[in-house]
Formats: structure tokens, C-alpha cells, sequence
């Protein structure tokens, strides 16, 4: 707090005094960027971030405005009328014990020396009063500068007001457009695979997401998976076009419409009822399987 004031008076070092405003700004601006015009936060965080830095050079000026009309000249009053003040009041509390002792000594001390002590005192008090007359006379001119602070106060959040309004305008815009926007779906791409055995060249879908298509029926938890699997090449069968999968490991239901499979088998994916159940059809018989059982070969098509 005191280094703060010391700058604000200009007794500090010469360097800027940081602001929030300044600090916050400048981080968004440089993460902004980073991130790219393509990136619509991007774009979004690099706007904050100049609109802040705008935020911190209003305050910066609000700064420079309250040294130079409020407090350097509450400084020079403390430097000159208050000090006077002091001076005189100390001055006439000694003179007033001066002619305190001589008047209890009186016939002593000469009646020219008692005199001599009040009018010292008498001229004292007359200053001191005259003194603080000037300076309560002067109140015009300091209410006139607290009303010029509170002047530059206002200034300084006008500005914030305006600047963070175009803000907040601009990122509602940047919101609406985005939202608007059609949503990007990731498209899977087709590897070519060679057989080992009979050259044969097949292709087959890596998906990167698989879709889950919500349910209200409930299901038990999946069972977990096998110790061993089977590697994702150890087929070299041509994958359909159909949606697919690949058994990694056994299945053999415990309820009532699971679907009974072997490790290799390659199942016909119907949906995915939920985040761990498929439902298939292998060999003329349908049901459901755990997720974590097979590798996807066809994804289902998203919904």
C-alpha cells in the first residue's frame, strides 16, 4: 500500500504501476492468440483481453488525474497551512505557560516583564486563530477538489462501463454466430489393410467416437473383460460395409436376451443402447452384448 502511494505521489520509481485490469488482459491476449483465429474462444479470449488492457490505461489516466488535482494538493496543504498551524499552536502553548509562571510570581517578577508575557501570548493566540480562519476559508477550493475526484472517479467507470458493454456485445454476437453454426461431425477414415495369407487388400472404419443412443430401460453392469484378446489382425477377412463388430473375447449370457458369441466371431451391430450394451444379431439370433467385449469394426451410423 505505502510503494502504491509513493508511486501515485511520484515518489516511486518511474515505472507504471501494474494493474489487475492490465495483468488480466494481457494473459488473455496472449492465450488468445495462441489458440488461433479458428478457434472461436480464441478469438473471444483475445477481445477480452484488449478490452481489459483498454480497462487498465483508463485507470492508469484516473491515476495521474487523482495525483495531480487531489492529492498533491492535499500535500502541499499538510506541507504549509497545517504546518503553520502547528507551529503557531505550539508556540502559543509555550508563551501561555511563560505567562502563567509570571503572573503566580507576580510581585517577583517585574509588572512590565507579566505584560511584556501576555502581550507575547495575546499576539500568539492571534495568529493561531488567523490561521485557522484562512484555512477554513479555504474549504471552497478543497471541496472543489474532492468534487473534482469524485468527477475523475466517474469518468473512469463510464469508460469501464462502455468498454465492457462493447464487450459483453460483441461476445453475445460471437455466441449467437457460434451457436448457429452447424455442428462438425468427425468423419472416420478408411485404412487399407493387405491379408497376410491371400493378399487380399480390404478396408476397414477406425472410429474415433462411438455414438450412444440413450434408453430407459435398464440393464445390469457389463462383465468384465477376459484376461486375453484376440489382436485386432489376426482376421484378415474383408470387413462389410454393415455395421460391425469384432469379438475380442467369449460371451455367455447369464440373463434372459444377451447374445451368445465366441472370441473372432463378427457380429451385426443393430444400436447401442447404452454407454456399456450393444444389441446385434450373429447367426439368426439376436440380443444384447457388453461394449467392452468386441472391437468395432463399422460404426454404427451417427443418429
Amino acid at each position: 500500500m505505502l510503494n502504491g502511494m509513493s508511486r501515485i505521489r511520484g515518489q516511486g520509481r518511474s515505472t507504471g504501476y501494474p494493474q489487475t485490469e492490465g495483468t488480466l488482459g494481457h494473459c488473455m491476449l496472449r492465450y488468445g492468440q495462441e489458440l488461433g483465429a479458428a478457434s472461436e474462444f480464441g478469438g473471444a479470449l483475445a477481445g477480452a483481453g484488449d478490452a481489459l488492457q483498454r480497462v487498465a490505461q483508463a485507470r492508469d489516466a484516473l491515476d495521474v488525474k487523482v495525483k495531480r488535482t487531489f492529492i498533491d494538493p492535499l500535500q502541499d496543504l499538510h506541507n504549509t497551512e497545517l504546518k503553520e498551524i502547528r507551529y503557531q499552536l505550539k508556540k502559543l502553548n509555550g508563551r501561555r505557560l511563560d505567562f502563567d509562571y509570571k503572573k503566580r510570581r507576580k510581585g517577583k517578577v517585574a509588572v512590565d516583564e507579566v505584560r511584556q508575557a501576555w502581550d507575547k501570548f495575546f499576539t500568539s493566540r492571534e495568529l493561531a486563530e488567523r490561521s485557522m480562519f484562512i484555512l477554513l476559508q479555504n474549504d471552497v477550493d478543497r471541496l472543489r477538489r474532492l468534487a473534482a475526484l469524485v468527477a475523475a472517479l466517474l469518468d473512469f467507470h463510464r469508460d469501464a462501463h462502455r468498454i465492457l458493454l462493447g464487450l459483453h456485445g460483441n461476445l453475445r454476437d460471437r455466441l449467437t454466430a457460434a451457436s448457429e453454426k452447424p455442428r462438425r461431425r468427425f468423419s472416420t477414415k478408411k485404412t487399407r489393410a493387405g491379408s497376410e495369407q491371400g493378399g487380399s487388400i480390404g478396408f476397414y472404419h477406425q472410429p474415433s467416437v462411438t455414438p450412444v443412443v440413450s434408453s430407459g430401460e435398464q440393464f445390469t453392469a457389463p462383465p468384465s473383460r477376459p484376461g486375453s484378446a484376440i489382436p485386432c489382425h489376426a482376421d484378415s477377412k474383408l470387413v462389410p460395409d454393415r455395421p460391425c463388430c469384432r469379438a475380442m473375447y467369449s460371451f455367455h449370457p447369464d440373463h434372459e436376451g444377451e447374445l451368445d458369441f465366441s472370441e473372432g466371431d463378427v457380429i451385426v451391430l443393430t444400436c447401442q443402447v447404452d454407454a456399456n450394451w450393444y444389441e446385434g444379431t450373429l447367426g439368426g439370433q439376436s440380443g444384447l452384448f457388453p461394449v467392452s467385449y468386441v472391437d468395432v469394426l463399422v460404426p454404427l451410423p451417427l443418429p
